[in-house]
């Protein structure tokens, strides 16, 4: 988990997720529009020749093209990568003293009134 001293700036948020369905919306419908015209341009322009099997295989390829580009989203083709051990701390030079590694543990024992034999109020 990446902690940073400083608060995010505004530009560095990711879109807001209503942003990001119209973005891929709008996407999708521009290639089938595309899509459209080339069926259109496939069966209208005459003479045929490779040009009509290139609008054929447009018209035929294009669906899968506007499916996948719409279900990327923003953070999909943003392809930024972190490096982990930026984020890992420093190890120490050298190994410390034995004295200065000493562990100080603090025990905490709880015990019920009166369970060391002296009833509560008695003296």
């Amino acid at each position: 988990m990446k902690s940073s001293s400083h608060a995010p700036s505004a530009t560095s948020l990711p879109r807001a997720p209503r942003d990001d369905v119209d973005a891929r919306s709008v996407r999708y419908l521009v290639t089938m529009g595309i899509r459209i015209a080339c069926f259109v341009l496939m069966v209208v322009i005459t003479p045929y020749g490779w040009y009509t099997w290139v609008f054929g295989a447009a018209a035929i390829f294009l669906p899968y093209i506007a499916v996948v580009s719409a279900n990327v989203g923003h953070e999909g083709r943003s392809n930024r990568r972190e490096d982990p051990e930026a984020a890992l701390p420093a190890a120490p030079s050298a190994p410390s003293s034995p004295a200065a590694s000493e562990v100080h543990v603090i025990r905490i024992d709880e015990k019920r009134p009166g369970a060391d034999g002296a009833r509560d109020g008695a003296a």
